[in-house]
């Protein structure tokens, strides 16, 4: 068996009912996942909604793309199916991923009372590193390259950033989300006005 770990990592948690832009897709990207991964263990919708404490319509209909289903449902078919909660939601991640602040995949609690924003999935079998960067008007910061497989995440928390890799840096303004591949050469350049703070996540392979 495998030891990699995934660590999920939200933003946006908040008592504001969630947007409802793209629910249709979410949802019908969930459904697809929880087939996918039911079919890998091969359950039945009635072994795995007995294992999740639901009732098997309920995720029969979810397998058919409807309803609305709570953070709190997600979480318990995620424990059910031994996989991470972000594993619903997202199906393979491209070499270099942007979300920026008004997009994201988003759920909410059965009341409406809170909402997470999913910004990532690392992957890693190794240490992860957080940081907090405070970035001056028009600096800029080249980095060398991490070992083979690290990768960094950001989300920008203040001012704008442009970073990645030096031969594809991206623009990025305050609750924007980018990860690359960190084992190339890579760049930070803070707004010449505004300067930038990030939180940043290097994961290594």
């Amino acid at each position: 068996m495998s030891s990699r770990v995934c660590r999920e990592v939200f933003v946006s948690i908040s008592p504001r009912t969630a947007p409802t832009e793209n629910a249709s897709a979410l949802v019908d990207a969930i459904a697809a996942r929880l087939i996918a991964l039911r079919a890998e263990r091969g359950w039945s919708a009635s072994a795995l909604a007995r294992r999740a404490g639901m009732a098997k319509s309920t995720l029969t209909q979810l397998e058919q793309g409807n309803g609305n289903p709570g953070i709190e449902t997600l979480w318990a078919l995620a424990a059910a199916l031994g996989v991470p909660f972000a594993d619903l939601l997202t199906g393979e991640e491209p070499p270099v991923q942007v979300v920026r602040a008004n997009q994201g995949t988003t759920t909410q609690g059965e009341n409406a009372d809170y909402r997470a924003r999913l910004m990532a999935r690392l992957q890693s079998t190794r240490q992860q590193s957080l940081y907090h960067l405070d970035i001056a008007p028009a600096a800029r910061h080249d980095a060398r390259p991490h070992p083979p497989g690290t990768s960094e995440h950001l989300i920008v928390t203040a001012g704008g950033l442009t970073a990645g890799p030096q031969n594809a840096p991206v623009t990025l303004a305050v609750g924007d989300y980018l990860r690359f591949a960190a084992d190339v050469d890579h760049t930070y350049v803070a707004d010449a006005t505004t300067g930038a703070s990030a939180i940043l996540i290097i994961a290594y392979a």
